[in-house]
């Protein structure tokens, strides 16, 4: 590890990664070498989740491939120095910022998402003109020897390296000295991640999770409403980061709401062989969801298989913030719905609990909007929709508090793998004696108005 973390030191130190046409041009080579691997590609994703080629391209490369082309057409732009405003105080002189890359980068990536979360935040890396040392998850196993395979096939290793490996050797990658670490998995190993990288004092961002929840007015449609809920939560059999997590609902519209629930569960008729279902991913995970499925208050499904590690898609009713479902995220196709009469008492228990990555409300009522926007702290969300929001890459995601710590997507994530170094350029035509001694009361006049002078 220390060897591969030296090579890629002495590599950035050549300046070679600060050239905008090497980026574009490591970016393209990227593209490149995954669209002549996408075969393999499938077939590894299969092997790990049972995950269709349509939900691959829709979830997994198509985002990636936005990402590069995105990047490839507005680096020039992103990278340019930018001329700001100079101070009185300065005159004169002109002042500047030029973005710069931080230099050697781990990316330590999740599992359910192995090509997106893994390939994305290398994306802006390289972009941002860092060297790169990628860690995918070891638990998708497939995909994780399939991404080393095709990238330390392809790229100098000095510049962009896959290391695969499990906790040891994620702790050896942590014991070397990074400028920059990003992570996306769970809470609790990013806090592991974070006390790691504060030794070094090296800056991070971290990815987390959380229990998003979905807010549900009695002003909304309804029927859109529920089949847009229905397809993201169940999308990945409910192993995304910002799926809905649980359902808070009107009382006054449970019985319908139950009602369009289940007509539109029956009517996406996810499986496997529909391609539009996946596998949970082991059985360690199996054995956590079965335990959280209270059979007393199953509403629809709740039947599993250990030999496929499928669980069908599964709704719970009469759910309070009592029950051991609504501790951790649940990271699953499980779906608790709690029903309120007083939305303040609704917004009391989520504030009580971590701030949410992500949070969904569907109304049509402004002012009901308005108000779970202002109270409630989350990462991101969307209004009559969920989990859409990560397909525009001109907003920043990221969580807050235990969710996460900054963010990327488009321009974000370059700015996340970058430093904005300041510039003061003065002349040397003059200098003002302000400043310098002796000093008087007149001096300071001045200094003062010019310090509150309005540019």
């Amino acid at each position: 590890m220390h060897q591969i973390v030296t090579k890629q030191k002495t590599f950035f130190q050549t300046n070679v990664t600060k050239d905008i046409s090497f980026r574009i041009e490591q970016l393209k080579k990227l593209e490149r070498v995954l669209k002549e691997n996408e075969h393999f590609l499938n077939q590894a994703i299969f092997s790990d989740f049972k995950k269709s080629e349509f939900d691959n391209y829709t979830t997994e490369l198509g985002i990636i491939y936005t990402e590069i082309n995105t990047a490839c057409k507005k680096l020039h732009k992103w990278a340019s120095t930018k001329r700001v405003t100079t101070n009185f105080l300065n005159f004169p002189g002109k002042s500047y910022i030029i973005p710069e890359p931080l230099g050697i980068t781990l990316i330590i990536g999740a599992w359910n998402y192995p090509y997106q979360l893994s390939i994305s935040p290398a994306i802006a890396a390289i972009a941002a003109g860092n060297t790169v040392i990628l860690s995918p998850s070891e638990i998708s196993v497939a995909t994780s020897a399939l991404l080393a395979k095709i990238i330390n096939s392809t790229f100098d290793p000095a510049f962009f390296k896959v290391v695969e490996g499990g906790i040891p050797e994620t702790t050896e990658l942590l014991n070397q000295k990074f400028d920059k670490i990003f992570f996306t998995g769970s809470t609790t190993v990013g806090k592991i991640i974070y006390e790691a990288a504060a030794k070094n004092l090296t800056p991070v961002t971290l990815e987390l999770g959380g229990k998003s929840p979905v807010i549900i007015d009695k002003k909304c449609n309804l029927k859109i409403c529920v089949k847009r809920l229905v397809w993201a939560k169940f999308l990945n059999a409910g192993q995304t980061c910002i799926a809905p997590d649980y359902v808070c609902v009107d009382a006054s519209i449970k019985t319908e709401f139950l009602k369009q629930l289940t007509l539109e569960i029956k009517a996406s008729n996810f499986k496997i062989e529909n391609s539009n279902y996946v596998q949970i991913i082991n059985e360690k995970n199996m054995k956590r969801l079965i335990s959280l499925i209270d059979p007393e208050k199953i509403y629809l499904g709740g039947t599993y298989n250990y030999e496929e590690n499928t669980i069908e898609p599964t709704v719970l009713t009469d759910v309070s913030f009592d029950d051991k479902i609504m501790e951790d995220e649940i990271f699953g196709p499980i779906l608790p719905i709690i029903t309120y009469k007083n939305i303040d008492e609704i917004i009391a228990q989520i504030k009580l609990k971590p701030k949410p990555l992500a949070c969904y409300i569907f109304s049509n009522k402004n002012a009901f909007i308005k108000k779970i926007e202002k109270e409630i702290s989350f990462g991101s969300g969307a209004i009559n929709d969920a989990i859409m929001q990560i397909s525009n890459e001109n907003l920043p995601f990221g969580g807050v508090g235990q969710s996460g710590i900054g963010s990327y997507h488009g321009e974000y994530g370059f700015k996340t793998f970058s430093h904005y170094k300041s510039i003061l350029k003065k002349s040397t035509l003059f200098e003002p004696n302000l400043k310098y001694f002796p000093l008087s009361d007149l001096k300071l006049k001045i200094i003062k108005f010019l310090m509150h002078l309005k540019l």
